[in-house]
């Protein structure tokens, strides 16, 4: 079965939009979410006029800050502040990457964690890894949602990831530990990677490098979550070999239409939980 992520974010988008009627309802105002965007990168361009839809579909106020890419530490950080203690800014995100003259880590770690609604602060990765509630980064968060939605359980599967980022695989990891799962974390000094892989009931790609994973590296009857976003003659495709693969695993989510549609409407929800915990 293909996982259709852009069905499910569809069906995440429709149940927002009540989410955030109901809390206008109650608060007099709509949950707002602030995005700061330094330069011109083009695909950072494509990505935040992406969320900035995906507020104004979902009923969410956006605020949009642009910087010149020449812009200072200072500058940006002031900017930062300023957004921390505005009172109406329930998420603040920061969209990477940066200039080379800004320090990513003293920008984000500026922003409290409960307004860290992209789910990267100390204090949000503690909570995961701690077991108990906070905000969790958006694509980990959107794959858990992609196997709850399809009825899977990860209680008692042995779960792969091969990719250690801190915005993927770690969050990735503890969520499915959470879910008890039993995970193995794969990465570039990893012996035997596809014997690892062959071990997998959920295995979930997420380093960035075209057709690493092939059929021949998958478990009969597996559930394949592919993360890469890479570009291979043109076209957009995944970390998984997608065609030999799909005829092995039991669900499997295609690049693009799988994980990405998810990190935004999991971004959406995450705006809307950190303004409903605020005013209460």
């Amino acid at each position: 079965m293909i996982i259709d992520g852009k069905a499910v974010a569809a069906q995440i988008r429709a149940e927002l939009k009540s989410r955030t009627a109901r809390f206008f309802e109650k608060y007099g105002r709509a949950p707002a979410l602030a995005v700061v965007l330094i330069g011109n990168d083009p695909a950072s361009e494509v990505y935040v006029r992406n969320k900035i839809k995906g507020c104004e579909e979902t009923g969410i106020r956006s605020l949009c800050y642009r910087l010149p890419a020449a812009v200072s530490q200072e500058e940006a950080l002031a900017l930062v502040n300023d957004l921390v203690r505005r009172e109406e800014v329930d998420g603040i995100l920061v969209q990477l990457p940066l200039p080379v003259q800004i320090d990513a880590e003293k920008l984000l770690r500026a922003i409290p964690p409960e307004k860290d609604v992209d789910g990267f602060s100390a204090e949000n990765i503690g909570k995961l890894a701690r077991g108990e509630e906070g905000i969790v980064a958006c694509t980990p968060l959107g794959i858990m949602e992609l196997i709850k939605r399809c009825h899977i359980d990860p209680r008692g599967k042995h779960a792969v990831i091969v990719g250690r980022s801190n915005i993927v695989g770690k969050p990735m990891a503890m969520l499915l530990l959470n879910a008890d799962a039993t995970v193995t974390v794969c990465h570039s000094k990893t012996k035997a990677l596809a014997e690892e892989c062959r071990r997998a009931d959920i295995l979930v790609a997420a380093v960035g490098k075209a057709g690493l994973i092939t059929a021949d590296m998958i478990k009969e009857g597996a559930v394949v979550i592919d993360v890469g976003m890479n570009r291979k003659e043109g076209r957009l495709c995944g970390d998984v070999d997608f065609e030999s693969a799909a005829k092995k695993a039991s669900y499997i989510t295609p690049v693009p239409g799988g994980v990405g549609p998810m990190t935004i409407a999991m971004l959406l929800s995450n705006v809307c939980a950190a303004a409903e915990a605020r005013m209460k």
